[in-house]
């Protein structure tokens, strides 16, 4: 049976840490995958996630399947954490959820949830958007289309022509947005462009469907849900798809959230029913430990507070990076501006060079980021910024 298959090339990202792996080079750079990394180049359990393990180890007492739609106390926490304490949205009991197998996890429910809705639904991504949006949607049957974002001449958003572009998009249509720290470029949405895109979304009637994964690293916990709760205050509907795996450090847990804002509670209900259909048909029961993980944190002050620590201290350490980064570029007197990568927000920076150059980069200096130019900014450390803004200027 199996013979009538082709073999696939491999993902691009994947593909790339495989590549670092196999470099014998002792100096190479890996900027590539999606991970914070401290100045070790390692990537730390938090401390409040250390403690909340502990207490989850002493707490538990069984195994046995935990309820379809997940951890109840995770679900209301992290519903908290993206619309805010006291939302309006959340006293009217407007919030369908389900705990997901990470951000991933919570995109392809979304979509497929969608698709019962619609079988011919459309759902626009920016240009560009993160890689794995488009089998995770797209895979599900969804139909999708770019809209404008990101100059790379400029190394800024084309908020004009992405407005145009949504503009004319049907009533029926989602549009696909980054709630902050933009992959894979870091730019990232203004409030005032926020207040412009919510107002276009109640005059055209198109579903906002806001990807959230990295709240906290741009500009704080609160204010990283500036687009989300604005839309989701001023629209009867809004889909959100969240993870833990960046603020929470949780990556192998896949700890997500897929929720739905409906205009009232019968809808709702209606739509809980629904999106608890969809993942039993996925994979039945979702798992436990991670997100009892995040329930223990986010309800327990004296590990909140250390959370929103640590997070800010990760927040605090990328902006340097990026300030150590074009300080070191200007001393290499290259021949670019590469002031906008201060202005980038979160985990990732579009160096905006071409592919040809990111190629050189890898087959000449052992550092690997993948062909878009992304960079995983935590990456980065004091032993080699000196040593990737060298690389750079010699390539440019």
């Amino acid at each position: 049976m199996f013979e009538s298959l082709s073999a696939l090339s491999p993902d691009p990202i994947l593909g790339l840490s495989a590549a670092f792996k196999k470099d014998p080079n002792p100096a190479k750079i890996d900027l590539g995958v999606g991970v914070y990394k401290d100045e070790q180049g390692l990537t730390p359990i938090l401390d409040c996630v250390s403690q909340a393990q502990q207490m989850l180890l002493a707490s538990e007492t069984s195994k046995v399947y935990i309820t379809p739609q997940g951890n109840q106390g995770y679900i209301n926490g992290m519903v908290e954490l993206l619309l805010g304490h006291n939302s309006a949205v959340t006293s009217a009991n407007r919030v369908a959820a389900v705990q997901a197998p990470g951000g991933c996890g919570a995109l392809r429910i979304l979509a497929e949830l969608l698709v019962r809705v619609n079988k011919n639904t459309r759902v626009w991504v920016s240009d560009p958007t993160w890689a794995n949006h488009i089998p995770l949607l797209g895979d599900a049957g969804i139909d999708l289309q770019i809209y404008p974002y990101f100059d790379k001449n400029s190394a800024s958003i084309k908020f004009d022509e992405m407005m145009d572009c949504l503009s004319k998009v049907s009533a029926d249509d989602v549009v696909l947005l980054h709630g902050c720290c933009h992959n894979p470029t870091g730019a990232d949405l203004n409030k005032e462009q926020w207040q412009q895109l919510t107002a276009l979304a109640s005059k055209v009637g198109f579903l906002p469907f806001i990807d959230i994964a990295y709240q906290g690293f741009g500009d704080g916990i609160d204010e990283d849900a500036y687009g989300l709760r604005l839309m989701a205050e001023n629209l009867e509907e809004v889909i959100v798809a969240a993870s833990c795996s960046k603020n929470f450090g949780l990556y192998r847990e896949r700890v997500g959230l897929a929720a739905i804002i409906c205009k009232d509670q019968s809808t709702k209900d209606i739509a809980q029913s629904q999106i608890q259909s969809v993942a039993r048909g996925i994979y039945s029961m979702p798992p436990s430990y991670g997100g009892a993980l995040v329930d223990i944190i986010l309800n327990n002050k004296s590990l909140n507070d250390i959370w929103i620590s640590e997070v800010e201290a990760m927040r605090t350490r990328m902006a340097e990076l990026r300030a150590m980064l074009v300080s070191n570029l200007e001393d290499q007197n290259v021949d670019k501006d590469f002031s906008f990568i201060n202005k980038q927000k979160g985990m990732f920076s579009f160096l905006c060079i071409p592919p040809e150059q990111v190629q050189a980069l890898r087959d000449q200096h052992a550092i690997y980021f993948v062909d878009s130019s992304r960079v995983n900014i935590a990456g980065i450390n004091h032993k080699n910024v000196s040593v990737l803004a060298k690389a750079i200027a010699q390539t440019l």
